[in-house]
């Protein structure tokens, strides 16, 4: 399999209009669409800036009908906040209407504030994950469910829909140390992961060395998400980035600081600059971008190359320029490196 392209989008807010914000997206996803990007994956948060599709179904039903080629999908879906059959209904609604372009991405999520502010215990999101996942594969290969849990009971209880997918969609996980990348490959998933190249490895040949049980034949996507700043020149791209990073740290960090709590499983820099030095954001020319991309991909392993063309308070222009450097000029070269790699 050659190298593919992915997008993974908090879809943060802005200052824009709420309905000037969701239509701007979806033109750039229709860009995404056109350029040839493989999928799309958009986070699932809840009362914070971060997250402006706290309801991923009904977001991505607009993106099924705005695009044609491109795949899409949550990452994550926070299971412990939905009761798994409905979620199950969900699932093969979207992948019935895209014609199988749905990518189910599942999670416990990384926020217990969030969470908590639907009444779940973080305590238990562990347990209510691998329950609401047996149910939610169960009822999608059998079309019935039949459980005894801790939290969900169910007696052959029936399911008149079927994903379009056999025999279900792609599962995706994110991951965040080698335990979790073992973890995705004994469930059959494909993963993405915001480590730098060196840590990334490790998750990688920690995968590949663990049984998986993906579909036969099925060869999995292992991700590297980078932030992706291009322009014309460095300092014009740095000027960018720096702004909407700013704005996009702020984001993030709102919940953690009005509770004063660290996040969990993560850590990110006030400003990009730290990111740039360690090689999770990707700023500055297409030349430079495809050198940096090079190392990283030889280095790591990954073999789904995915991107964050918007974020803070980058406009649709701004992205759609970055889009279109990477598409004519990293793009291909990218393509070309891993495939003489392989050889």
């Amino acid at each position: 399999m050659g190298l593919e392209f992915g997008i993974f989008d908090h879809v943060d807010r802005d200052d824009r209009p709420l309905d000037t914000f969701y239509e701007d997206r979806l033109k750039l996803i229709e860009a995404y669409d056109h350029a040839g990007i493989y999928g799309y994956h958009c986070a699932e948060h809840h009362s914070t800036p971060l997250g402006m599709a706290p309801s991923p179904s009904v977001y991505l039903a607009a993106i099924g009908a705005r695009t044609k080629r491109l795949h899409f999908g949550p990452l994550v879906y926070t299971l412990a906040l939905y009761h798994p059959v409905r979620l199950a209904e969900e699932i093969c609604m979207l992948d019935q209407m895209s014609r199988g372009r749905l990518l189910v991405g599942v999670g416990k999520g990384i926020s217990p504030i969030e969470v908590g502010y639907y009444g779940i215990d973080y305590k238990n999101a562990d347990k209510m994950f691998a329950e609401s996942l047996a149910i939610i594969m169960q009822v999608l290969t059998t079309r019935t469910v039949d459980f005894e849990g801790e939290f969900f009971r169910y007696k052959n209880v029936p399911f008149e829909l079927e994903p379009f997918q056999k025999p279900h969609p792609q599962l995706w996980y994110g991951v965040v140390n080698p335990d979790s990348a073992a973890r995705a490959a004994k469930a059959g998933m494909n993963f993405i992961s915001n480590a730098t190249a060196t840590l990334l490895k490790g998750k990688v040949e920690r995968y590949n060395a663990t049984p998986n049980s993906m579909p036969s034949g099925a060869v999995p996507k292992l991700g590297m998400n980078r932030y992706m700043v291009l322009a014309d020149s460095d300092e014009k791209a740095l000027e960018i980035a720096r702004r909407a990073y700013r704005r996009w740290w702020a984001s993030f960090m709102k919940l953690w600081l009005k509770h004063g709590i660290p996040p969990t499983y993560v850590n990110y820099p006030p400003e990009i600059d730290g990111q740039i030095a360690d090689g999770r954001a990707i700023v500055g020319t297409p030349a430079r971008a495809l050198e940096q991309l090079r190392a990283q991909l030889a280095e790591s392993g990954a073999n789904y190359m995915v991107c964050r063309f918007a974020f803070g308070d980058l406009s649709l222009a701004e992205s759609l320029r970055s889009l279109e450097l990477f598409q004519r000029h990293v793009m291909p070269g990218l393509r070309e490196s891993v495939a003489v790699a392989a050889e």
